[in-house]
């Protein structure tokens, strides 16, 4: 449901009733103006877009795409504030038609008071396409200032009508410094350091996973463990892993997560890096990628990307989606690991992918030319009248196993659309190709005396 103004949860309490209410340390320690908000300097550092736009006193609507934990609702809201705008907050998940109607007639009647809106909506990729188009009058008419956010693509998921209309900005996850700042904030508003050794405290930064709200959970599940007498306590990496869950990847299957992760996988095997192809696979599949989809993209990487400089590369991809089907996880997994280090080590070619894509081309622009003569069977009598197969040369019998002869249609000049690289096996195919060549050139230079 739509909800107006500062009134959502314990961070827009009232201060009488957020004095008697306890807040987690997330809460606590939101940052009060822009200047507070760590990590995304891109955005909102001197040269930053926000800045700029403030400076310039030309705030339009904007998207605000980033992953969780990036301050995305927390920039919306200093951004009214500092604007002077009215906050108003929904989710796409809990809303609905009637629920966008009543904030745009609220906001109506907050314009002929004099005060502008910032209409907040998180999660906005969840809005159909018939719900996001219904935001375009009250944008154009200036009766809301649209603030979105969204974890997913704008380009796949949002109408290119609303993006037309607001900035999109890209945040990021937070770094380690800018996760850091956050912890030291913690210990400032606990008044005790963390407690947690060296490796303790990098560990907690990784399980973070760039988080900014994760880690100050993290880190307040550690303060109450250790207790406010427990001065001097200080858990390390292994101890931290039992108090603390392990955070899950940020990967959803069916988004953008898992196009960025496996083209990541497939540029790392094309670029001949093992080790980063490794790293890919293993994300993707701490993930819960389906490891079949792995298996059908290295066959695919086998084919477009090694082709014939390893022959050897499609049959290691289809072993390892056998070997995988046989076997299940975990234990297939390491099948997948073999084939991806394979692929990733072979030998690179793309000329039978292009090869083959010029050939299609033509195919397609050459219609329904038919085959020359001299190679077409002749199983009637009536067949052999027509001259079919007149003069064909059985290429066996000849001296090098070669005839020479045009096996394209007589109206279709010959092309090379497949030349190897003089990488891996296709070195050997290369001289094959140049030694068939040269025959043919002598053939044709004696049938043109001739």
């Amino acid at each position: 449901m739509a909800q107006r103004g500062p009134d959502q949860g314990a961070l827009f309490e009232s201060p009488s009733r957020a004095a008697d209410a306890p807040r987690p340390l997330a809460d606590r320690l939101r940052p009060q103006s822009l200047d507070d908000v760590v990590g995304q300097p891109h955005i909102l550092g001197p040269e930053g877009t926000l800045t700029a736009l403030l400076n310039a006193r030309h705030l339009g609507s904007l998207i605000l795409w980033g992953p969780p934990g990036s301050g995305k609702t927390t920039i919306a809201r200093l951004l009214a504030d500092s604007s002077n705008l009215e906050f108003v907050q929904m989710s796409a998940i809990f809303s609905g038609v009637q629920d966008l109607r009543k904030a745009f007639d609220a906001a109506r009647l907050s314009r002929d008071a004099g005060r502008g809106t910032m209409l907040f909506v998180d999660e906005i990729h969840r809005f159909n396409r018939a719900q996001q188009d219904g935001f375009l009058p009250v944008m154009e008419d200036g009766t809301v200032t649209l603030v979105g956010a969204t974890t997913e693509n704008p380009s796949f998921e949002l109408n290119a009508a609303l993006l037309s209309r607001a900035a999109v900005l890209h945040l990021k996850p937070l770094d380690e410094a800018a996760l850091e700042a956050l912890l030291a904030r913690a210990e400032a508003e606990m008044g005790r350091g963390l407690p947690v050794d060296a490796e303790g405290r990098a560990a907690l930064i990784a399980m973070a996973d760039g988080d900014g709200r994760h880690v100050l959970n993290l880190a307040e599940t550690l303060f109450e463990v250790a207790g406010p007498e427990a001065e001097g306590v200080l858990f390390d990496r292994a101890s931290l892993a039992r108090i603390v869950q392990q955070r899950a990847p940020v990967y959803d299957r069916d988004r953008d997560g898992h196009y960025n992760l496996i083209s990541a996988l497939h540029k790392s095997v094309r670029g001949s890096d093992p080790q980063a192809a490794l790293y890919w696979l293993a994300r993707m599949l701490a993930g819960g990628e389906n490891p079949l989809f792995i298996a059908r993209r290295m066959v695919r990487m086998a084919v477009e990307d090694i082709g014939l400089a390893d022959p050897q590369a499609l049959v290691q991809a289809n072993a390892a989606k056998e070997a995988y089907e046989f076997l299940g996880s975990p234990e297939g997994e390491l099948a997948l690991a073999q084939a991806c280090v394979y692929l990733a080590a072979a030998p690179k070619s793309n000329a039978l992918y292009t090869g083959f894509k010029k050939a299609a081309k033509q195919a397609k622009s050459t219609g329904s030319a038919a085959p020359p003569a001299i190679i077409l069977n002749a199983p009637t009598k009536l067949m052999k009248d027509e001259g079919y197969g007149a003069g064909y040369i059985y290429d066996h019998d000849t001296e090098q196993g070669f005839s020479g002869q045009n096996y394209f249609p007589d109206k279709v000049r010959r092309q090379d659309f497949y030349r190897p690289v003089s990488r891996g096996f296709e070195r050997e195919i290369a001289k094959r190709l140049d030694y068939w060549d040269g025959l043919r050139n002598k053939q044709n230079d004696k049938s043109a005396k001739e």
